[in-house]
């Protein structure tokens, strides 16, 4: 006789995962995307198991409402939407998929590279109002620029491998990465202002500041190589956003490709949403079918053999 296990499904999942969380004999799956936090808190009451993306914030007030809970999902890399010290507390495990959307995501932030640095965005609306200024939207190559690498983790090592076979040298900076592990994957690890004034594009790869302060502030920025480009598919807290519009205004940075605010979504005055130099999309950096599939697939995995016993790696605050 299995023990049955409740699993609190708190946000879209996806097809294959929740096939695979359905057909688990032991596990009773709730589906509660689109559902109130209060209403979340209820369904706590009685889960073993939780899921979530990065749209739940899981504090101390959601973990202590679920007295039975053992694991919780988190479905994409990051847990900065988990109190992970209230879990530790409680014994509760904490898991991720840190693998499955590393492609997805860097191939977007290559893609932002791409459209900032040749001016996609404005090309495609000038053409579509039925202007056609060819010496307008003159770019910047790829092929011989210096690519800084704020974060060298997975996906920042995904995005240097491809800077490379653009022909670009490679920079990094991440103080948990040894400068042999830089220089095996192509690249020489500097510190983070020795990075900003060489590089002609940085793409940010860092997890959030514990303080929630910008890793690119207005300091950072008036070191930055004149006429910069700035990609950030990591996390929307580590630019500061007024800050680089005023740095674009006055020239000192030559674009921006952004995927990720702070807040999600932002607000309608956000300064960068429109700027001409700015690339902006909806936090689509794991939005691609392969990546969401496995994402879906790893992280139900994961919380089952959490709550079967099974040896998972638990995520350290």
């Amino acid at each position: 006789m299995h023990q049955l296990h409740t699993v609190l499904v708190a946000e879209p999942l996806g097809t294959a995962g929740a096939e695979h969380l359905n057909s688990a004999i032991d596990i009773e799956a709730v589906f509660a995307e689109g559902h109130s936090r209060a209403e979340l808190l209820d369904l706590l009451q009685d889960s073993s198991g939780l899921i979530v993306r990065s749209g739940t914030q899981v504090d101390a007030e959601m973990i202590a409402a679920g007295p039975n809970l053992k694991v919780i999902g988190r479905a994409g890399v990051g847990t900065d939407n988990i109190d992970l010290h209230a879990a530790e507390q409680r014994g509760i495990a904490v898991v991720n998929t840190p693998e499955a959307n590393t492609l997805a995501a860097a191939e977007h932030a290559f893609a932002l590279m791409l459209a900032t640095a040749r001016r996609v965005t404005e090309s495609h609306n000038s053409l579509a109002a039925g202007e056609w200024d060819r010496k307008q939207f003159t770019g910047v190559q790829l092929a011989g620029a210096t690519l800084g690498l704020v974060g060298f983790g997975r996906i920042g090592r995904a995005v240097g491998r491809r800077a490379l076979a653009f022909e670009m040298a490679v920079l990094a900076t991440d103080p948990y990465i040894a400068p042999e592990t830089a220089r095996e994957h192509g690249a020489s690890m500097v510190e983070l202002n020795e990075l900003l004034a060489a590089s002609d594009f940085v793409s940010l790869h860092a997890v959030a500041q514990t303080d929630g302060s910008a890793l690119l502030d207005a300091a950072a920025l008036a070191v930055i190589k004149p006429g910069a480009i700035v990609v950030n598919a990591a996390r929307g807290s580590l630019i500061d956003a007024a800050a680089a519009r005023e740095a674009l205004d006055d020239g000192r940075l030559g674009g921006l490709g952004i995927d990720v605010y702070d807040p999600e979504p932002p607000s309608v005055d956000h300064p960068l949403i429109g700027h001409p130099r700015v690339v902006h999309t909806p936090h689509l950096g794991a939005s691609t079918g392969a990546a969401q599939r496995d994402v879906s697939v790893q992280v139900v995995a994961k919380i089952l053999a959490a709550l079967r016993g099974e040896p998972v790696e638990n995520i350290q605050p």
